[in-house]
C-alpha cells in the first residue's frame, strides 16, 4: 500500500485544496494518507478531518517538522511512501504516476513530480525571478523545491539517516546520486509562489540559512568520517553559480532582466542570513503568507 504523510503546522487555509486532490479518485482503497498537525493552534485538523475515512489525521503539540515527518512514519502502513507539503497541490493521477515509476526501476529509490509555478498575481520581480529559477540545472534536475518527493523502503532508510536539517528537501535530494533519483514530468504538482517581493526575499532568505546549514552538516561528516562522508549525502550542490547565469544568458539573452532580479534577489538572501548563519540559528522558520492566499 502507498503511503502519503503530510506535515501541517497551521494549513487550514490550504490543506483542503490537497486533500481534494489525492482524494478525486473516488476509490475507497487508494493511497494511505496521513495528516500530522503539529502545534497547530489554527483549524487544520478539523479541515484535515473532514476528508472522510480515507485521511488519518495525528496531532502533536510540537510545531516541528522534522518530528511530523518521524511521527508520520511511525503511522504509515506502507511503501512507496510520500511525504508532501500540505501548501502544495498534487494529485491522485501523479501519486500514480511516480508510484509507476519507482515500480518500473529497481534502480530508483526517490522521484518527485514536475513543477508547475502559477505566476498570475505576483509581482513583477516575482515573476522575472522564477523565470531564471526555473531554467537553473540544478532547479530543474533536482528533487528539491517540489514540495513532494516519494521514497521506497531502502529510499526511505537513506533519508532516516539524516539527522533533523532545514533544508529538508534540499537534503533529501542530495542523498541520491543521478541514477537513484528522477523527476518525474508527467506527474505534476503545482507549487504557489510568494506573489510579494518581500516574501520571496523571507523565503529565499529560509533557503539561505538552510542551505549553509546543510553545507556544514556536509563538512562536519566529511571531517569525521571522512571514507563515508559521500553517503548517503552526495557531493552535488544547489548552489548556483556565475557560469550558470552565463550560460543562461547565451542561450537566452531575453532573460537579462530576470538575472539582474535573481541577483539581486540572492544578495540580499544573503545579508538577511548573516545573523542567522552567525548564531547558528537554524531553527526561525520565515514562512511567506501571501502564497497561501485563495
Amino acid at each position: 500500500m502507498t503511503s502519503i504523510v503530510i506535515p501541517a503546522h497551521n494549513e487550514g487555509r490550504v490543506i483542503g485544496r490537497l486533500l481534494d486532490a489525492l482524494l478525486a479518485d473516488a476509490s475507497v482503497s487508494g493511497p494511505d494518507i496521513v495528516v500530522v498537525c503539529n502545534g497547530c493552534t489554527d483549524d487544520t485538523a478539523r479541515v484535515a478531518g473532514e476528508r472522510g475515512d480515507r485521511v488519518r489525521v495525528v496531532e502533536i503539540p510540537t510545531p516541528s517538522k522534522h518530528r511530523a515527518l518521524r511521527v508520520g512514519d511511525e503511522h504509515a502502513r506502507g511503501f512507496p511512501r510520500l511525504y508532501v507539503d500540505a501548501d502544495v497541490v498534487v494529485g491522485a493521477a501523479d501519486v500514480g504516476a511516480l508510484v509507476g515509476a519507482l515500480d518500473r526501476s529497481p534502480e530508483l529509490l526517490a522521484a518527485a513530480p514536475g513543477r508547475d509555478i502559477p505566476l498570475g498575481g505576483c509581482a513583477w520581480p516575482v515573476r522575472a525571478y522564477y523565470r531564471v529559477w526555473q531554467r537553473l540545472p540544478a532547479v530543474r534536475e533536482g528533487l528539491f523545491g517540489r514540495g513532494v518527493i516519494a521514497v521506497t523502503e531502502a529510499g526511505h532508510a537513506r533519508l532516516a539517516a539524516l539527522p533533523p536539517l532545514m533544508a529538508d528537501d534540499l537534503a533529501a535530494s542530495l542523498a541520491f546520486g543521478p541514477g537513484e533519483r528522477r523527476v518525474v514530468e508527467e506527474a505534476r504538482v503545482v507549487v504557489r509562489p510568494p506573489r510579494t517581493w518581500s516574501d520571496l526575499i523571507r523565503r529565499r532568505v529560509r533557503a539561505a540559512t538552510s542551505s549553509a546549514e546543510f553545507e556544514r552538516f556536509q563538512a562536519a561528516r566529511q571531517a569525521e568520517a571522512p571514507e563515508a562522508a559521500a553517503e548517503p549525502v552526495s557531493e552535488q550542490t544547489a548552489r548556483t553559480g556565475t557560469a550558470d547565469l552565463r550560460a543562461l544568458l547565451w542561450a537566452r539573452p531575453a532573460l537579462l532582466p530576470g538575472v539582474v532580479v535573481f541577483v539581486a534577489a540572492a544578495l540580499a538572501a544573503r545579508r538577511g542570513s548573516r545573523k542567522a548563519i552567525r548564531d547558528q540559528d537554524f531553527s526561525t522558520w520565515l514562512r511567506d503568507e501571501s502564497s497561501r492566499q485563495g
